[in-house]
């Protein structure tokens, strides 16, 4: 049984309750409080088919509501209870009784129409809100893919120009090369329709990324990995370290004749996990390169895990740092 007709039942048995306390007392009294209880329903259901046909609810109260409570309903329930009573109570003679009784059922119809009108006016707004949230998932779900597409070319770029630069120099380390960059591509396709990865798998990306670097730069490129307990899955979204990894060994490495050492710490506390990236040097201002991949990664971040998750840069002591911090809801417990 639906609401529709939960209520049905609910509001004209209160009504019908009240017209037995209104009757006269007498051996038929249940039989035409049962006949009363009947008739609202049959009357208003046809009633509710016949507007719901005509599109008479389609907005705010209709005039014509109204004028059909007065001039149809209420004189069709009048003419039913007189029935019931002349039937099963007593034969009806004095009719003074139904203009009141005209009224009565007038003002209950009106009743009706109100809560009918402001259901359905309930009922669309639920309706319209519910579209508008998957209209809005959806726009997110398509930035999110848009966001994505434009990390993976990218970094594919920039390890295949890696790969042609050794193919001359070092065949072998091109092999290697080749073989990480294959691993790399696997991850990518796997990851990109995901929202967001374990940052377990993320790492094993950006450690593939970071063993194709080091067959390029060789001493230049020195990594440091500090991986707390209990980080493996939480949720980041794919590419997104890797990301800011590749920053560092741009900016840092291809940078310096010395080279630069990466440093890869995460840890977690009790409100949110932190990823920090970090490369010896300095901040550039100039960079608009990494200001796009800064803003990208941030927008992702907000799409896929939440407003509260946040990219910093800064700089400190010799050192660039891009720091992640996810919420508590990334974290394993907020999963469990």
């Amino acid at each position: 049984m639906n609401w529709y007709w939960l209520c049905q039942l609910g509001g004209w048995l209160v009504v019908a309750m009240f017209q037995l306390a209104l009757y006269p007392a007498g051996p038929g009294l249940p039989v035409v409080v049962v006949w009363t209880l009947l008739s609202a329903l049959c009357v208003s259901d046809l009633w509710h088919r016949f507007i719901k046909r005509r599109g008479w609810a389609a907005r705010w109260f209709d005039w014509r509501l109204a004028a059909g409570s007065v001039f149809v309903l209420a004189p069709a329930m009048v003419v039913s209870v007189a029935t019931a009573i002349h039937l099963f109570m007593h034969p009806v003679r004095n009719i003074d009784w139904l203009p009141l009784a005209w009224l009565s059922w007038a003002g209950n119809f009106i009743v009706w129409n109100l809560c009918y009108v402001m259901a359905l006016s309930l009922r669309r707004a639920s309706r319209a809100e519910a579209a508008a949230l998957r209209l809005e998932l959806q726009a997110k779900d398509v930035e999110l893919r848009a966001l994505q597409a434009q990390v993976n070319p990218h970094f594919f770029f920039n390890s295949l120009n890696s790969v042609r630069a050794l193919i001359y120099e070092d065949p072998e380390a091109a092999a290697r090369m080749i073989d990480q960059l294959a691993g790399l591509m696997r991850y990518a396709l796997q990851s990109g329709h995901a929202e967001t990865v374990p940052l377990a798998l993320e790492l094993e990306a950006v450690e593939c990324y970071l063993a194709i670097e080091k067959i390029r730069f060789e001493e230049r490129l020195r990594v440091q990995l500090d991986i707390g307990a209990g980080l493996d899955d939480v949720r980041i979204p794919p590419m997104a370290l890797q990301t800011l990894v590749e920053n560092a060994v741009k900016y840092g490495v291809e940078t310096s004749t010395g080279g630069s050492d990466i440093r890869i710490h995460a840890r977690r506390d009790a409100l949110a996990a932190h990823i920090e990236i970090a490369n010896t040097g300095t901040l550039r201002s100039d960079t608009g390169s990494t200001r796009v991949g800064l803003v990208n990664t941030r927008k992702r971040l907000a799409l896929s895990v939440g407003a509260t998750a946040t990219l910093d840069l800064s700089e400190h002591d010799g050192w660039v740092c891009a720091t992640l911090h996810l919420p508590q809801q990334a974290t394993p417990e907020a999963s469990a």
